[in-house]
């Protein structure tokens, strides 16, 4: 098969979804429909990239052979692969699912597909907006072996490391866990900067002991100086850090496995909604660790 014969679609055009169609459109594959709840974005990249704009995702499945969908939470999942939405009609489609919802939602998609004749894969995204429009994600795919050896080309193009994991739902449990430790490692620095600023320390030179010991983690090199200097250009957002550790939580309630530092973890990005400051990045959480700054 010549994947770039297909038409490809996408459900969920934010910045991810948005930014993998522009990759793919690059690479020469022939994005021929976008779908978004926001119609606005939908007709925006529509536009830019000469295909079609629709305004459900039955739509999408009618006018694509290959769809990838990079959708909210785990409601967002199941109401576009309903029965009259992506499922209508979805016999010999695949479905490549990018987003980061519960596995047993991807496994529920999954059996849905087959039931409808579709063939699906999870392709759970470790990576954020800059990784994805220049193809360097790092992609874990969950789902049918034969399915992943059909669109791997595919998949190398959006992906600078590309693992296979196993069955439906095994990727997002990797991605759930993968997540986890991240928002761990992000609130635990913030709160080691914003003791630091507390004690009044330079925070400079604490950020680069904590660079040459057994402080230092991927997330002091993205997120500690926008810590500092309160730089929260959304990334990967507060709400987003909330919902993936709640997922993880569950599965820890689900093995009988206590896991407080994840649990405190997600009450502090759960602050943050409350705040009314969840749109901001991942980030934002030292903004409940350095002095002065809850109050603002």
């Amino acid at each position: 098969m010549n994947l770039k014969e297909l038409r490809i679609g996408f459900v969920g055009v934010g910045r991810m979804g948005a930014n993998m169609a522009r990759r793919l459109k690059d690479c020469g594959y022939q994005v021929a429909v976008v779908q978004d709840v926001a119609s606005d974005l939908a007709k925006s990249l529509a536009d830019e990239l000469g295909c079609e704009a629709v305004g459900g995702p039955a739509e999408v499945t009618a006018k694509a052979d290959l769809i990838l969908t990079v959708v909210t939470d785990d409601e967002a999942m199941r109401d576009v692969f309903s029965s009259d939405g992506l499922l209508k009609d979805a016999e010999g489609r695949i479905f490549l699912n990018c987003a980061t919802v519960s596995p047993s939602v991807h496994e529920e998609v999954a059996a849905a597909c087959a039931s409808a004749r579709a063939k699906a894969l999870e392709a759970c995204m470790a990576s954020s907006i800059t990784q994805a429009r220049e193809g360097t994600l790092y992609l874990m795919i969950g789902g049918e072996k034969a399915v992943f050896d059909q669109v791997e080309p595919l998949l190398k193009d959006l992906s600078s490391s590309l693992r296979y994991v196993g069955v439906a739902g095994e990727a997002a449990k990797v991605k759930a866990l993968v997540n986890m430790v991240m928002n761990i490692n992000t609130a635990g620095l913030a709160e080691g900067l914003g003791l630091g600023a507390a004690l009044g320390l330079d925070l400079e030179m604490l950020k680069e002991v904590f660079s040459q010991t057994g402080a230092n983690s991927r997330v002091l090199e993205t997120d500690g100086n926008d810590m500092i200097i309160r730089d929260h250009d959304c990334y990967f957002s507060a709400a987003h850090a909330a919902k993936d550790s709640g997922i993880a939580n569950a599965l820890a309630n689900e093995a009988g496995v206590p896991v407080p530092l994840s649990v405190s973890t997600e009450a502090q990005y759960r602050k943050l909604i409350e705040l009314g400051r969840g749109g901001l990045d991942k980030s934002a959480v030292a903004e409940l660790t350095f002095p002065g700054r809850s109050e603002d």
